[in-house]
């Protein structure tokens, strides 16, 4: 049996009055592609957020890579997680070279400094600038990078240092039809791929999940609505609770549409 990568029991998220989590159990195995779709204010962002080490939940466990939150070292544990999230993208600095950008993901800062890398580590860099699309890219600075570039570039650096589990925060918000589809094509072929991380992305549309995504999470209210394989999950009545209108859901060549039945 595959380990697990990820394993929250019972955990619940409050700042303040408000709740944004409440009482999620969620276990993510080696090898899992998952998606976790909801409405705005659904609480998705916020579970990515323990999943990569940068909120501590208020209430149960959270065991990410076998260790504990509150009780591991998470500068330890973060190099071992990819992340890409327009938080990230925000501190960028304005000048940074997207070669750089890639680069500083080994050790798991922003903003070259005075750090050495070696041929390995920039060759690595390229190629996964190249297998995404960018490698016409490396010489810009991230400031003159169109939406779509940045997305990408963005994914480049979460890969770079090799890791165990890959989180993907609304990778194609803010993209055109043509630089979604575009996204969606080059993420089926990373789901593809055997030798890729256990994966979890957000969206809030079922027309964004690529193919080759194994299992789906539905939240509402910071609440679980549904969750397993994404076949089970992506249901009519699944997606009308999570989204509290009536959805009709189907699948042609492997992706998902969505449409009202009002």
């Amino acid at each position: 049996m595959a380990g697990e990568v990820l394993q929250l029991r019972g955990v619940g998220v409050r700042r303040g009055r408000a709740t944004l989590l409440r009482d999620v159990t969620w276990t993510v195995n080696e090898g899992d592609r998952w998606v976790i779709v909801g409405p705005n204010g659904a609480g998705k962002t916020t579970l990515l957020q323990i999943a990569a080490t940068m909120m501590h939940p208020s209430d149960g466990t959270a065991l990410i890579l076998e260790e504990e939150l509150g009780r591991t070292d998470v500068f330890e544990l973060r190099p071992r997680i990819g992340l890409a999230s327009s938080s990230l993208a925000e501190k960028v600095p304005a000048d940074e070279k997207v070669i750089d950008l890639v680069l500083t993901a080994s050790y798991a800062i922003i903003g070259r400094w005075r750090e050495e890398y070696d041929s390995t580590d920039v060759s690595r860099a390229v190629a996964l600038l190249d297998a995404l699309g960018c490698s016409d890219l490396i010489r810009r600075t991230f400031s003159t990078l169109s939406e779509g570039e940045r997305k990408r570039v963005q994914i480049a650096r979460a890969l770079m240092p090799d890791p165990e589990l890959l989180l993907l925060d609304e990778p194609a918000a803010g993209l055109d039809l043509g630089g979604r589809e575009d996204l969606v094509t080059r993420l089926a072929a990373l789901a593809d791929d055997p030798a890729a991380p256990t994966m979890a992305m957000v969206t809030h549309h079922v027309e964004e999940v690529p193919e080759g995504f194994t299992h789906a999470l539905l939240l509402r209210g910071g609440e679980v609505v549904a969750q397993g394989k994404v076949d089970e999950v992506f249901t009519n009545e699944h997606l009308s609770d999570t989204f509290g209108i009536p959805l009709a859901i189907d699948r042609q060549n492997g992706r998902w549409y969505a449409r009202s039945t009002r």
